[in-house]
């Protein structure tokens, strides 16, 4: 067995490897970036080494750098965890010709997997079922619109080398395939380094259903069952299940006969993920194999029991496989969600900054093994902490929620309940939009399909968060407003005039505030009183009563906890979090966030149309799509930002003229930053 191995990841995959290798007794080496230096997988492992600047290719993609720091610290083994270079075949060679293991699979399995279309010329002598499509070499417009042409619409654009929800895109019309491809191939290139693309029959409503397999040095190999990852945005997984719904005895031991079919007609050894597609006829198609471990492999450790990075590190020093097929059983139902750092109400556009708070329910993180964590049944895996923030530089991921059950619905309502407990205040995150998701009648019912997350509708999709009852949601907001100037003023707010803050004289005294729910404007005219621990909040001719039972300010964040007494949400807790000047409100299980519009930053020309458009996060323009002195039209491209590894094409929001464009392709810019400029006599609304 290894006595050191160098973790050549960052983030929850990294201190997740790191808690199973010290746990085995093996030493471990971190290696991070400067934009790292106070990440926790840093403070965790036993030995840290910086390879050099935050970009992923002068650190964490930088074999050369990797490869040096194991040798420096006498690390004996790699483990990639997943992205970066988990499926780097030249990676694993360089590992080979250092004499240093790499905790993963062979070379040429690597190689043959990591090409779409090589991994399924490899598989098809075996039977396995194949979807109609092009997979080869030729990557002239001329043969792949002609392939297209032979293939019908609608079809999938992948990139070969692709992964991580990357270089795809559906063209349902000859006339969108050139603009589809070059913008493919332009992604894939960026994120992969290789523009290679194939193409697909698309099937209609799939569900998206993957098997876990192991395979050891001594020609073992096994599946641990299947993972339904069908809920997916922007072909990028966002809560994955274990087992999948509704499958029959006969269609599970399909789907691991075949998996293990695949993984043996490689050769393969370690982990490995073979993706399939099932359509409504229950006829299942090979996508792909991951030759790394999975960012949702809890679920499966979860309904098995197993330390899947342990038996990642077992297999590459030599051991047998722990189980056989006879011994690998179901127990229960698990779900994972995914957490991030991104706006829903913008079209999911990454975030960064400063996680101020960062609060967690009642979970244990990294638990593995025999029925470990279930007396909770919640499993946390996160990079986080309060006082880290999001780089922009990495994939917005921030943790994973993990919950398990004996049934399915038990397990829903855990990652439901579990979802409203979360707190991550100071960077805009999907928390509240995971809960929706769970709540959603056609994913609480199962079977859903990969379309599922599309065909919500925009109500459904953005209203996350606004269940909380219209009058205890004002009375609320005016009782953290109160909370807020008690602490600024430090004196006895029972009297609000004192103040002097948007207050006006009427009986009783009233204070105004205006506020954002998002882009809907909310006015609230509050008066409240608070004798000990009882508050009384007048609001919209009702009162609210509430009992305090704790407030405090520190770190930049305001917060006032207590009990809802009186009104619909009677007998729920509340917690009032203030962030600068934006409040997150949670009543019971549910939650909005509010945006105070002070009076002296409100400015006489809102809500007129803006006269450019700015860039809504950091990124490189990676295309301008229009000329100073064209006209455009409302919705026409403008330019292309590509952030965090994805492509972001950004729209015109009215009519109007450019007169002006500051940033040309290959420009670096930060948020806010004006990207296009309108002239201003020629800009309709």
């Amino acid at each position: 067995m290894f006595t050191k191995i160098l973790i050549a990841n960052r983030g929850e995959i990294a201190r997740r490897i790191n808690r199973t290798a010290q746990a085995m007794g093996i030493h471990t080496v971190a290696v991070y970036s400067t934009a790292d230096a106070q990440a926790l997988h840093v403070q965790e492992c036993n030995e840290a080494v910086c390879l050099g600047e935050p970009e992923a290719a002068q650190s964490y993609l930088n074999i050369e750098k990797v490869i040096a720091a194991a040798k420096q610290t006498g690390a004996q083994a790699i483990h990639p965890g997943y992205g970066f270079l988990s499926e780097n075949a030249a990676f694993a060679q360089a590992c080979a010709n250092a004499h240093i293991t790499f905790i993963g699979p062979g070379v040429e399995a690597i190689r043959i997997m990591g090409s779409k279309s090589e991994a399924k010329a490899c598989v098809q002598p075996a039977g396995v079922p194949l979807i109609p499509g092009y997979f080869g070499a030729d990557q002239s417009l001329g043969t792949l619109q002609t392939e297209a042409e032979r293939i019908g619409f609608p079809l999938m654009i992948k990139a070969v080398a692709g992964g991580g929800g990357k270089g795809i895109r559906i063209v349902n019309n000859a006339g969108d395939l050139q603009a589809a491809l070059e913008s493919c191939q332009r992604e894939a290139k960026n994120a992969f380094g290789d523009a290679t693309v194939m193409l697909e029959k698309q099937i209609i409503k799939p569900r998206h259903v993957e098997v876990q397999v192991f395979a050891d040095t001594h020609g073992n190999v096994v599946h641990l069952f299947e993972r339904d990852c069908s809920a997916q945005r922007r072909h990028q997984k966002v809560i994955e299940e274990a087992p999948a719904f509704g499958l029959t005895e006969a269609q599970r031991e399909a789907f691991g006969r075949t998996a293990v079919q695949v993984a043996k007609a490689v050769n393969y050894v370690g982990a490995g993920t073979v993706e399939f597609l099932l359509d409504a006829r229950g006829e299942f198609y090979f996508m792909e194999m991951n030759t790394r471990l999975q960012v949702e492999h809890p679920v499966t450790e979860m309904i098995t029991g197993f330390d899947l990075v342990q038996w990642q590190i077992e297999i590459a020093a030599g051991l047998p496989l722990p189980a056989t097929q006879e011994t690998i059983h179901i127990d229960g139902h698990a779900f994972e969600a995914r957490l991030y750092a991104e706006n829903p109400d913008q079209g999911f556009l990454p975030a960064i900054g400063t996680v101020e708070l960062w609060e967690a329910p009642d979970a244990i993180e990294f638990r593995t093994g025999t029925h470990a964590g279930r007396t909770a049944g919640i499993r946390l895996d996160s990079s986080m902490r309060s006082g880290l923030a999001v780089s922009p530089y990495y994939d917005p991921m921030v943790g994973k929620l993990i919950t398990w059950a004996p049934t399915r619905e038990a397990a829903l309502k855990k990652l439901a309940d579990a979802l409203a407990q979360l707190r991550c205040v100071g960077v805009k995150n999907n928390l509240a939009w995971l809960r929706s998701l769970c709540l959603h009648p056609e994913f609480a019912a199962g079977g859903y399909d990969t379309g599922l997350i599309d065909r919500m509708t925009e109500r459904t999709n953005t209203e996350h968060g606004q269940q909380i009852e219209s009058v205890t949601l004002q009375a609320l907001a005016g009782l953290a407003r109160w909370a807020l100037h008690q602490h600024a003023n430090n004196k006895n707010s029972s009297d609000p005039l004192a103040m002097l803050d948007g207050f006006y004289s009427s009986a009783p005294p009233l204070r105004e505030d205006r506020w954002l729910n998002r882009d809907i404007a909310l006015a609230t005219h509050t008066h409240v009183s608070v004798q000990g621990q009882q508050a009384t909040i007048q609001c919209a001719g009702s009162a609210l009563f509430a009992t305090l039972t704790n407030h405090g300010h520190g770190s930049g964040l305001a917060r006032t906890k207590g009990l809802v007494n009186t009104g619909p949400h009677a007998g729920s807790p509340f917690d009032l979090i203030w962030h600068g000047d934006n409040l997150s409100i949670h009543v019971g299980a549910e939650q909005t966030n509010l945006h105070w519009q002070n009076p002296a930053h409100i400015r006489a020309d809102q809500g007129h149309d803006a006269h450019g458009v700015a860039a809504p996060m950091p990124g490189k323009v990676f295309a301008v799509f229009v000329k100073v002195g064209d006209a455009v039209k409302k919705g026409q491209p403008l330019i292309g930002l590509e952030a965090m590894k994805m492509e972001h094409t950004l729209n015109s929001p009215c009519d109007g003229v450019v007169q002006a464009i500051p940033h040309p392709v290959g420009d670096q810019v930060t948020e806010g930053t004006e990207l296009i400029h309108f002239s201003e006599d020629t800009n309709s609304k």
